[in-house]
């Protein structure tokens, strides 16, 4: 009887939790398994052991991604170790601080993905009509019989 897929899968487990610490996508994830993307997602909705190992391995790099882009964009400070040589052969070790400027763009992504609500490009702005739908058919009429000339008290609102 031949081997099932699934059974040289399963023996490279720890390998698939490290492809995707690494940062490898399902597709490439499906390549090094020999595996379709159909049998990727059949054996992740199956076997619960393979869907933990990719869970495990995206979510260290998820947090390292998310740390990384959270220090960008809140600045940091860092410490440059420079090596010098001098006239007469000896070396000079100098340790300089620098300070990275808070990154603006960086900022912006975190700020549209954390609070999308508040900074997100588009706003979503609800219209409490209650049944009153007399302004709309004005509008309508308006843009429906255009007319050349016509005064502007046409547009103005009634009192």
């Amino acid at each position: 009887m031949a081997k099932s897929k699934w059974d040289e899968v399963k023996n490279k487990l720890i390998l698939v939790e490290g492809w995707a610490r690494d940062g490898l996508i399902d597709e490439q994830i499906c390549k090094n398994l020999g595996i379709s993307k159909d049998t990727f997602y059949k054996y992740q909705k199956e076997h619960s052991d393979f869907a933990d190992s990719l869970k495990r391995g995206k979510e260290v790099v998820d947090f390292e991604v998310e740390n990384a882009l959270l220090k960008r964009a809140l600045g940091y400070g860092t410490k440059e170790i420079i090596k010098e040589l001098t006239d007469d052969g000896l070396i000079i070790t100098k340790t300089i601080d620098k300070q990275v400027s808070p990154d603006v763009t960086a900022q912006i992504f975190w700020l549209k993905n954390r609070k999308p609500k508040n900074w997100r490009d588009k706003q979503e702005m609800q219209i409490d009509n209650k049944g009153n739908n007399d302004d709309i058919i004005r509008l309508a009429d308006l843009l429906n019989r255009p007319v050349k000339d016509r005064p502007i008290s046409d547009f103005e609102e009634e009192e």
